[in-house]
C-alpha cells in the first residue's frame, strides 16, 4: 500500500522512483532501492527492508553510515565555521594536509591540493603534467580516471569517451600490465616519433575494470623509466587509497609499489568517508611547484567541514585498527567465498576490502540482482566479476554473512529459465 501525505507525496518506493524519473537526469538508470538510513554496515530501503552493504557507496564510505565520531566532527565544524573562501585558511585545512603527507610519507617539500572529487583531482594531475613542457601522457588501458575532460582523456573505455571527443589531445593507453609495451612508450624511436614522456599516469588497482591490481614489479618499472626519462609518476589511489585495500595506500604493498615513492597521488572516496573531498599530493619539491598561483583553483576544495571529516576518518582509521582490520576481515571474506564449493564461483582477487569475486560465466548482473535480493550490496563491476568493497568496519560474522550467500547463488545457464 502506497501511503501518501497532505501535500500529494507518494512515499512508497514506486512512488519515489517515479518522482525519480520525473525529477533527475537519466544518466544512471532507475535506482535499484530508495535507501533511507543507515548504521554501520548496514542500510535500510523506503519499505524497511535491511541490506548489508558491501559496496559502501563504491569505496566511499570508509566508516560504514552513520558513523559517531564523524558525524560529530562535521557538526562540531559546521556549528562553528562552514566555509571560507581560499583567501583564507583554516586549522583543519592545514591539519589535514600535514596528516595526509605524514601517512604517504612524503618526502620534504611535498604539498597537498584539495578538490572535491576523484575527477577533480585527477583533472588537476593531469595539468600537473602539462607543467612540464610536455603533452605526452601515458596510461592503461581499462584504467577509469573519471568523467571531466582531462580525466577522461585519461579514462580508456571508448563508451565513455566517444560521445565527447575530441578529448585534450597526447594520451596514449597501454596494454594493462605489459611491461614490455611500458618500455617500448619510452624507446628513442617512440620519443623521436612522438615526443617526450610528460607522465605515466596509473592505478594500482585497477577498480572499475574489474579490481586488477598491477603485476609485481610494473610500477618499479614504472617509476625508473620515468626517473629517467624527467617525466612524472602519477598514482590514481581515488579508489584504493585510505585503507581500502589494507594500507593507507595501495602502493604501499610491496608486491604492488615495490618501494617506489611516486611523484602525484590522487585520493578522494574514502578520505571523507561519505562527505565529499578529494585531495592530489605532490610528493617532492619539483612536483609541489608545478602548479603555481592562479594556475588551479576550487571554490570549495579544502572548507573547513571537508577537512574536519578527512580528518576523522584519519583518526578513527588509526584509534580502531581500521588497516589491520581490512587486511584481516578481507582474508576472512576472501577464504570463505573461495572455500563456498559453489562452481559458479572461480575465486576471489584484489586487497584488504577491494574485492571482485570471479565467476565462471558473464553474469555477474544476475548476481548482483540476486544479492540484493538476499539483501546483500554488491557491484556487477565486469560481465564476470562481482566487486566487493565494503566499510572498513566491517566485521569478520558479517563478511561470513556474505561467503554463505556466494555459496550458494545460483544462475540459470539459460536466462529464458525461471
Amino acid at each position: 500500500m502506497s501511503e501518501i501525505t497532505s501535500t500529494g507525496r507518494d512515499l512508497s518506493a514506486a512512488g519515489w522512483t517515479e518522482a525519480y524519473t520525473r525529477s533527475v537526469m537519466d544518466t544512471f538508470g532507475p535506482p535499484q532501492r530508495i535507501l533511507v538510513r543507515g548504521e554501520g554496515a548496514y542500510v535500510w530501503d523506503v519499505e524497511g527492508t535491511r541490506y548489508l552493504d558491501l559496496l559502501a557507496g563504491i569505496a566511499v564510505n570508509a566508516l560504514g553510515h552513520a558513523h559517531p565520531t564523524l558525524t560529530a566532527a562535521v557538526s562540531a565544524q559546521l556549528r562553528t565555521l562552514g566555509h571560507v573562501s581560499n583567501f583564507f585558511a583554516t586549522p583543519t585545512q592545514i591539519t589535514l594536509a600535514e596528516r595526509l603527507l605524514q601517512i604517504a610519507e612524503a618526502p620534504e617539500g611535498s604539498k597537498v591540493f584539495f578538490t572535491n572529487s576523484g575527477t577533480e583531482a585527477n583533472e588537476a594531475a593531469f595539468k600537473m603534467t602539462r607543467r612540464t613542457g610536455r603533452t605526452r601522457v601515458l596510461a592503461l588501458e581499462g584504467g577509469f580516471h573519471g568523467r571531466t575532460m582531462g580525466a577522461l582523456a585519461l579514462t580508456h573505455k571508448p563508451a565513455y569517451r566517444e560521445p565527447f571527443e575530441p578529448l585534450p589531445g597526447d594520451v596514449e593507453h597501454l596494454p594493462f600490465g605489459d611491461t614490455d609495451a611500458l618500455e617500448a612508450a619510452f624507446s628513442p624511436a617512440a620519443v623521436a616519433e612522438r615526443g617526450e614522456v610528460a607522465a605515466l599516469v596509473v592505478e594500482p588497482v585497477q577498480g572499475e575494470a574489474g579490481v586488477r591490481a598491477l603485476p609485481e614489479g610494473y610500477l618499479a618499472l614504472g617509476r625508473r623509466l620515468t626517473s629517467d626519462a624527467g617525466a612524472l609518476l602519477v598514482l590514481d589511489e581515488v579508489q584504493t587509497g585510505m585503507g581500502r585495500t589494507g594500507a593507507w595506500f595501495a602502493f604501499q604493498h610491496p608486491e604492488i609499489g615495490g618501494g617506489v615513492v611516486p611523484d602525484v597521488v590522487t585520493l578522494a572516496k574514502g578520505l571523507g568517508a561519505g562527505f565529499p573531498v578529494g585531495a592530489v599530493l605532490a610528493l617532492g619539491e619539483q612536483a609541489a611547484t608545478l602548479l603555481g598561483r592562479g594556475q588551479h583553483g576550487t571554490t570549495f576544495g579544502g572548507n573547513p567541514v571537508a577537512a574536519a571529516a578527512g580528518l576523522a576518518t584519519i583518526g578513527v582509521i588509526e584509534r580502531d585498527r581500521l588497516l589491520a582490520r581490512a587486511h584481516e576481515v578481507g582474508k576472512v571474506l576472501r577464504r570463505a567465498i573461495t572455500a563456498g564449493g559453489n562452481p559458479l564461483v572461480t575465486g576471489v582477487r584484489g586487497h584488504g576490502l577491494l574485492l571482485a569475486v570471479e565467476l565462471a560465466r558473464p553474469v555477474a548482473p544476475q548476481v548482483a540482482a540476486a544479492a540484493l535480493d538476499a539483501g546483500l550490496i554488491v557491484n556487477a563491476v565486469a560481465p564476470d566479476a562481482v566487486r566487493l568493497a565494503p566499510p572498513l568496519v566491517l566485521t569478520a560474522d558479517q563478511a561470513l554473512d556474505a561467503a554463505r550467500f556466494f555459496a550458494g547463488v545460483t544462475v540459470p545457464e539459460n536466462p529464458e529459465e525461471e
